[in-house]
């Protein structure tokens, strides 16, 4: 009997799955896709091609995550969670998909399926969700954001917002690089490392043109 310690990572569909991981039947997982140590995909949920899955991630039947995607340990992606391409997640972050949770029905009935709705978080593109963090849903973090670390996101993430607190709230603008922005004037905003420009129009970033 080979040990874990020493057992080699299996391939499936080309995609790169430790021994301990779990990726069940129904589930798809991308090409160049790298599953860890005791990962769990659920059936019907679907990993991009190249996204990597660290170790203890539990990926929920249904979610959606796009390719390219980092996934650190021990996060928590509960369905119907949808993950654009090139998303970050932090590790022990939680997606939650429960609006007012409780294990039984008011008749003391353990519940099932059929006694709740899930809503799900989305995170479009390229954005950024920081250790520790857990986004209450339904919330929708736009495409570039970020999260900081220990927040506790409670409503929606404009596109390239930095958010950090409990509950999260914008403190500054940040680019594709995840560099903070810095102003020139009140409406324009530019990125330290690739000189891209941004102009703040009623609450929203948007590049200058």
């Amino acid at each position: 009997m080979t040990s874990v310690s020493n057992a080699r990572p299996r391939s499936r569909d080309r995609a790169l799955v430790a021994p301990t991981a779990t990726v069940e039947d129904g589930a798809r997982v991308g090409p160049g896709a790298q599953v860890w140590d005791q990962t769990v995909v659920r059936s019907g949920a679907q990993v991009g091609d190249g996204t990597i899955l660290g170790r203890g991630v539990y990926v929920g039947p249904g979610a959606r995550i796009g390719e390219r995607c980092k996934v650190q340990n021990q996060a928590l992606v509960y369905e119907p969670a949808v993950l654009g391409d090139g998303v970050f997640i932090g590790p022990a972050v939680v997606l939650t998909n429960d609006t007012y949770p409780r294990a039984v029905t008011t008749d003391g009935r353990r519940k099932g399926a059929e006694d709740w709705e899930p809503v799900g978080v989305t995170i479009e593109e390229g954005a950024s969700v920081g250790a520790r963090a857990v986004c209450v849903a339904p919330v929708r973090i736009g495409r570039w954001a970020s999260v900081g670390a220990g927040s506790v996101v409670t409503r929606d993430v404009p596109a390239h917002a930095l958010v950090v607190g409990s509950p999260a709230r914008r403190i500054g603008w940040v680019g594709r690089s995840g560099v903070p922005l810095v102003s020139d004037n009140r409406d324009r905003w530019i990125c330290p490392v690739t000189g891209e420009v941004y102009v703040e129009v009623d609450g929203r970033l948007e590049e200058a043109r």
